[in-house]
């Protein structure tokens, strides 16, 4: 199968791409499989209480990825064992997710943050770990919209469009979130809240 990647996407080398589960032959096909995959882990994810005790932890971002990508992909949930062309150095993953997690809770107990700027800030935060080998994206924005659910507010919109392919709202995601690489927060948060055109 020949990988296409859309900008600003993790390309996955060869032992990871050797760890696809499904037999599928064309990019649209491994799409639209990991979109049931993640539609199934939503569902799951929703309303689920006992998971929404653990989301900000390790184990529960682990989960999250690893029920978002089980029946795609043989690493589902596990942190990657590569560095990427973004992220930070693998051998550092587990102790900086730890700090994320820890860093969301204070702002929740202390209200550092007003509910939707605190989920995009998660968001990126994790984005910027990128601790899966891929799917890092997709697996933040839906641990930000399970943070905000299960504290009784609105998923985000997310510019209301699909981020996978290519296109404007791509682009714009992708530009938005290298400003909040240099901690402006604007534009990302922007982004987040709008809907679609």
């Amino acid at each position: 199968m020949r990988f296409e990647y859309p900008e600003g996407a993790t390309p996955l080398d060869e032992d990871y791409r050797q760890d696809l589960i499904p037999d599928l032959q064309l990019q649209a096909e491994l799409n639209e499989f990991e979109q049931k995959n993640i539609v199934e882990a939503i569902l799951w994810a929703t309303d689920n209480s006992r998971f929404a005790r653990i989301l900000l932890s390790p184990r529960g971002l682990c989960e999250l990825h690893r029920r978002m990508f089980d029946a795609t992909w043989r690493w589902a949930g596990r942190y990657r064992r590569t560095n990427t062309n973004i992220g930070i150095d693998w051998p550092h993953i587990s102790e900086n997710v730890i700090l994320v997690c820890r860093d969301v809770e204070y702002w929740i107990a202390n209200q550092v943050y007003d509910w939707d700027e605190l989920a995009v800030r998660f968001h990126h935060r994790l984005v910027l770990v990128h601790p899966f080998p891929n799917g890092n994206g997709r697996h933040a924005r839906l641990a930000a919209d399970l943070l905000l659910s299960y504290h009784g507010h609105e998923a985000l919109p997310w510019g209301g469009v699909h981020l996978g392919g290519k296109g404007k709202a791509r682009s714009e995601y992708i530009q938005a979130l290298q400003e909040a690489d240099r901690n402006s927060y604007d534009r990302l948060l922007s982004f987040a809240v709008s809907g679609a055109d």
